[in-house]
């Protein structure tokens, strides 16, 4: 498996392998959002990774998704604690992304103050319920956002880059991906509006690739990386041509010399299938990352094969921090304990040892 410690230069950074930790929503910041430090442990735990991208980050108030307690982007106290993680991380000779990040829809109203989310069309997710402090909650049906409201969206991202810049990282991540706000305007199952944000792919992918522009308005290009899932149905997600979709955007991304495109490769839960690797391979001619369900070996082997440059590991991260070690060791990986994934304690977040600690 040689070809996952192989160096990789990535934009405007050079990575010691090709191992990239995928970000995970963990529930650990406080109630006002800002990053704490069990935060600052976790993410310099792996900082072995070629490359973190830390989790999906808030780059509006009032936009929160997972129990109130994910992280932002946008208040001078927040700035202020990320630059911890930020700094203990390069402090172990690791390099760190941030997700930028607005969850739309998927956003409740009993975190944010009884607002009603918003999303391209007025459609709810109804394949699940959101998880509250009170128990399952059936998801709002979201408000139509109205044209002149987006720029607003795309200056909240573009402010969220310029904060990421200030905070030490090294470059940021657009997450189109997962139903949440970006791919809720990419896909026609979410998306039924009219005007210049609806109908055609061209007009779908609008405000992701405006929004990545902003981030590069910031960043220069080789310092921003974009998430896609074209498959994927979490948050009720669905689009008629997934492979067109594919096409067109990573073609799109490909134009605008972006780090990497961070492309998930099949559906959480098994509904829609389909080869959207190969058609992002064909389109996009810069550093494209595979992620959902890959091994160590298969990992390598997309590598070496020329169909992917790095592979991000999403779960594995969460219980091995020395990943990178224990795959180059040739150990079996710790699975992780899911009843601890959003929790707001220690337990199943920090205290998963290394070999060095076993």
């Amino acid at each position: 498996m040689s070809s996952l410690f192989t160096p990789l230069t990535l934009g405007g950074i050079e990575l010691p392998n090709r191992i990239f930790m995928a970000p995970l929503t963990r529930c650990r910041a406080d109630a006002d959002h800002v990053p704490t430090d069990l935060m600052v442990e976790y993410y310099s735990q792996r900082a072995s990774a070629g490359l973190i991208i830390a989790e999906a980050t808030m780059v509006m108030e009032g936009n929160s998704a997972f129990a109130g307690r994910e992280p932002g982007i946008y208040s001078d106290a927040q700035i202020v604690a990320w630059r911890k993680v930020t700094d203990a991380v390069h402090a172990k000779g690791g390099r760190i992304f941030l997700q930028l990040w607005h969850g739309g829809r998927a956003c409740h109203p009993y975190f944010n103050d009884g607002a009603t989310p918003v999303s391209a069309s007025p459609i709810p997710i109804t394949n699940d319920e959101a998880h509250t402090p009170e128990g399952k909650k059936p998801y709002a049906t979201p408000r139509e956002l109205r044209e002149e409201e987006l720029p607003a969206i795309v200056e909240a991202f573009r402010k969220a880059a310029l904060n990421a810049k200030v905070t030490g990282f090294d470059g940021v991540e657009i997450h189109g991906a997962n139903g949440y706000l970006l791919d809720q305007f990419l896909r026609d199952g979410s998306n039924r509006r009219g005007g210049e944000y609806g109908g055609p792919i061209e007009n779908r992918a609008r405000l992701l690739l405006e929004v990545v522009d902003a981030a590069v308005s910031v960043w220069g290009v080789g310092f921003v990386g974009v998430r896609l899932s074209p498959l994927n149905s979490f948050n009720s997600m669905e689009d008629s041509d997934p492979a067109g979709l594919t096409a067109y955007v990573a073609t799109q991304l490909d134009q605008r010399g972006i780090a990497y495109l961070h492309l998930m490769r099949a559906d959480f839960f098994g509904l829609q299938k389909g080869d959207v690797v190969s058609i992002a391979r064909a389109a996009f001619k810069g550093t494209l990352i595979g992620n959902m369900g890959y091994t160590p070996e298969e990992a390598a082997a997309a590598i070496e094969e020329g169909t992917l440059e790095g592979v991000a590991f999403g779960h594995h991260y969460v219980s091995n921090p020395d990943l990178v070690e224990r795959i180059q060791a040739g150990i079996p990986l710790v699975e992780p304990d899911a009843s601890t994934f959003y929790t707001q304690e220690a337990k199943g977040y920090t205290d998963y040892p290394t070999l060095a600690a076993a």
